[in-house]
């Protein structure tokens, strides 16, 4: 029986010992026990106070210092750091002055402690000491979003897009890709021309930047040829010019004039491009008097689509860079439309591209894409009214 009771007290104050070592280790984790850890409240100038009930033991009102009778002259309790807070024995702060540096909190010991910055100041938040202030976004100057927005699109076609450049393949499987791509690249192309002659010069008797003019001669190389030299390691060459002047921007060293006269011919230039997709989209036959074939059909439809989706980026960089000059003329609205009828036009996705008559039982795809188009060209042809007014 004796050996019984050694054998069973043993093991009944190992299960003890192992239980309370494991609720330990559960509240230590959960923080329920943390000493350390109070609530913790603002005063008025910013020092932290700990408080952890209403009132304290002598029915002190919140925030008061147990003892303190006689504070000094402009000095509220409320002002004086509270007896066992990590900042008891600093001077007092009258109310009326913002804290000394010395009063600034150090990275506090409690776990929790959220550090607030007094309402009173008008400098923004301290930062706690050992920590970086906080850094400040940097403001890009006037063209790096347009040129970042005309690298988009084709930059895409060239490298993301799955089996890349097209237009000049041997074996011509994906006609429709094609158009696309091309619609894409004529919008690069008159962008950078209107970039290189107007955007970036005070004027005609300005030098051409030499970034831009060469991207403007890479962008010409006809999309069609195969090689001597490949289009595809051309306008990645172009693109890769648009960067240069992009860093350029960046450091001061190129300009980007955001002038009525310099946005007018850009926005014309795009409003010409929608003309002629439109038209191909509406007509029901071709020059030589022949009707517009099935196999026709479809390759107007995503030429256009590709000018409208490379349209929507470049719009909305063109409310950014050129927000204050289109702003200035009341025009911010008319720009959204045109920016909301190219996107509409970019989101028109049939499986098959049809070309029913338009009292036909199937779609008109063609005519579908046109309304959109013909809306973007409108309200771009507003704005350039407006600008010029």
């Amino acid at each position: 029986m004796e050996r019984f009771e050694i054998f069973a007290t043993k093991r009944i104050v190992f299960g003890v010992v192992l239980a309370l070592a494991t609720v330990w280790i559960f509240t230590a984790a959960l923080g329920v026990f943390d000493p350390a850890k109070e609530h913790v409240t603002t005063a008025p100038m910013g020092l932290i106070q700990t408080d952890s009930s209403p009132t304290d033991k002598e029915g002190a009102a919140p925030g008061s210092i147990h003892g303190a009778s006689n504070p000094a002259p402009g000095i509220s309790p409320a002002n004086t750091p509270a007896a066992g807070s990590p900042y008891a024995g600093l001077p007092a702060v009258p109310a009326s002055e913002e804290p000394p540096a010395a009063m600034v909190p150090a990275a506090s010991p409690l776990h929790g402690v959220t550090v607030q910055p007094s309402a009173a100041a008008d400098h923004g938040p301290l930062p706690l000491a050992g920590m970086p202030a906080p850094k400040t976004a940097a403001v890009l100057p006037s063209g790096v979003a347009f040129v970042d927005a005309v690298i988009k699109p084709l930059e895409y076609e060239l490298r993301e897009h799955f089996w890349g450049w097209r237009p000049n393949d041997i074996l011509d499987f994906t006609d429709n890709v094609n158009e696309f791509q091309l619609g894409v690249l004529e919008v690069t192309r008159r962008t950078a021309v209107i970039l290189a002659e107007r955007i970036s010069r005070t004027g005609t008797t300005a030098s051409f930047d030499p970034n831009l003019e060469q991207a403007m001669n890479w962008f010409m190389i006809k999309a069609e040829s195969y090689w001597f030299p490949t289009p595809e390691s051309k306008y990645r060459d172009g693109l890769e010019e648009f960067r240069a002047y992009r860093e350029k921007l960046v450091r001061g060293e190129a300009r980007f004039f955001t002038r009525t006269d310099n946005l007018i011919p850009l926005l014309m230039a795009y409003e010409d491009l929608l003309g002629s997709c439109e038209e191909n989209l509406v007509k029901t036959r071709e020059d030589d008097g022949s009707e517009v074939s099935f196999f026709t059909a479809d390759d107007y439809f995503y030429y256009g689509q590709g000018v409208a989706s490379a349209l929507v980026p470049i719009l909305e960089a063109v409310a950014v860079d050129f927000g204050p000059t289109v702003e200035s003329r009341r025009g911010s609205e008319v720009l959204h439309h045109a920016i909301e009828s190219s996107r509409e036009a970019s989101e028109i996705h049939p499986w098959v591209i049809t070309n029913s008559g338009l009292s036909g039982i199937l779609a008109n795809h063609r005519a579908n894409l046109a309304a959109p188009l013909s809306h973007a060209r409108f309200f771009l042809g507003v704005l350039i009214k407006t600008l010029s007014t």
